[in-house]
């Protein structure tokens, strides 16, 4: 069984739109697959066949997975967080204390990173360290450079 998941309402929909085309668009696009590859005669020594009934073996699979995940999803309500600190949706700007870099990031699920768009996951060495830190406090990070500080500037939600 899955964990549950905290997502924006944003994410969540995004999850379900993608379930969605899975189970219309893509089951139609892979029975249409199977019956061309059926049509083509012999089935026991059909390729295109076996590899039709592969994908769609695969694409029932990242359905469940999908059901699964998004059974278990819940959309964070903002309002009821401790804003004081750094937490799920919020967005950090933190400083290298090393080479005075500074960085924004917003913490969200795993589904939802991004990192080209400045999303982190949580489950992250970066999302873990900065998760409950103040603005003006040093998070240190485990990174698989080596440890690194980072003082929290600014947390936004």
């Amino acid at each position: 069984m899955s964990k549950v998941q905290y997502y924006t309402e944003e994410g969540l929909k995004k999850l379900k739109d993608e379930l969605q085309e899975l189970k219309t668009k893509g089951r139609a696009d892979i029975a249409r697959q199977i019956a061309e590859a059926r049509d083509k005669g012999d089935l026991s020594e059909n390729a295109e066949y076996d590899a039709a009934k592969d994908a769609q073996g695969l694409l029932e699979l990242k359905i469940a997975k999908l059901e699964a995940v998004v059974g278990n999803a819940r959309v964070l309500d903002n309002s009821k967080m401790d804003h004081s600190k750094v937490g799920i949706l919020s967005t950090v700007k933190i400083k290298n204390v090393k080479n005075g870099m500074v960085v924004s990031y917003t913490l969200v699920s795993e589904e939802e990173a991004d990192l080209k768009a400045g999303k982190i996951s949580l489950a992250s060495p970066f999302g873990k360290g900065l998760v409950g830190k103040a603005v003006g406090e040093v998070a240190e990070i485990n990174a698989p450079a080596g440890k690194l500080q980072f003082e929290i500037l600014e947390i936004n939600y």
